[in-house]
């Protein structure tokens, strides 16, 4: 039977709407609550009307995860399509009980499709952390599969990549991260009040403050030299900002003369994430060293 792949993912992967669409990937968007309204993220206000929003309020907004029904609709809506395989990475199981929820899905369709049983399968997975960390190496599996790729191998590839590679990242305040809860790494630093900020890994489902810098000119040749230090020689990485994007141009600009190499790409956190560590940051998506 010839091969029909699928991706399925949710919208803290923070691809934009135009690349979604250029790469035929299918996104269950998370819905975002600030100031007593409630929007579907990427679909409803794009992430610069988020930013907008969100400078107008002092409040942090508030988002639940994706249901089991909502997968299971996707999933036959996918199956109606004449999918054979459907890939579905969701955003970190260890702050969000949405790649549960896909997992719930699953049982409850093939439950409720005995019949497509040996017709179609769902390879749910745990992408382990959040935003691009995981919209990035999608886009790539999407290329694999126009390519020709069986299913085995391109979920073979996210989960390799989700297994090697960290996100090390500078948010400017704390204030998002210590109220959501949900980065761990944020409620054991104490060195706000010093004038120090955390360089945080994001890998593994954890959340570890792996260095730390004195005052905002450090901010650049500190994460520079902590990302140096973490990342495979000769492959690629991605730069990430929040609504502003000076701080990750002048990275970008550094580790250039340092690798010899332009990041893939430089994406804006979306919705979710920025409810959970600010619209401020600066980070770098890497794959590690001997891993």
């Amino acid at each position: 039977m010839l091969q029909k792949i699928k991706i399925l993912t949710d919208s803290g992967c923070d691809l934009p709407k135009e690349m979604i669409k250029e790469y035929g990937i299918n996104v269950l968007p998370f819905e975002i609550t600030l100031g007593g309204k409630s929007f579907r993220e990427i679909f409803d206000k794009s992430t610069e009307e988020f930013y907008e929003m969100l400078s107008m309020t002092d409040e942090i907004p508030k988002h639940s995860q994706i249901s089991p029904t909502r997968f299971t609709e996707a999933y036959e809506q996918l199956y109606s399509r004449g999918a054979t395989d459907i890939i579905c990475v969701s955003i970190n199981s260890a702050g969000s009980g949405t790649f549960n929820n896909a997992n719930i899905a699953k049982d409850d369709f093939f439950e409720q499709h005995p019949e497509a049983v040996g017709k179609i399968r769902i390879f749910n997975i745990d992408s382990r952390s959040y935003s691009i960390f995981y919209g990035y190496p999608l886009i790539e599996a999407a290329k694999k599969i126009r390519k020709g790729a069986e299913a085995e191998d391109v979920v073979a590839f996210l989960e390799e990549w989700f297994s090697v590679c960290a996100m090390y990242a500078v948010p400017i305040s704390l204030k998002y991260a210590r109220r959501s809860g949900r980065i761990s790494a944020a409620k054991a630093f104490a060195g706000e009040l010093l004038g120090l900020k955390p360089i945080i890994e994001f890998a593994d489902n954890t959340t570890e403050t792996v260095d730390k810098i004195r005052g905002e000119k450090n901010i650049v040749p500190k994460l520079v030299e902590c990302v140096e230090k973490r990342m495979t020689p000769q492959t690629p990485y991605i730069m990430i900002c929040g609504k502003d994007d000076s701080l990750a141009k002048e990275v970008e600009k550094e580790l250039t003369k340092r690798t010899g190499r332009k990041a893939e790409m430089t994406a804006h956190i979306g919705g979710v994430v920025t409810s959970n560590i600010g619209p401020d940051l600066v980070a770098v998506l890497v794959r590690r060293k001997n891993k």
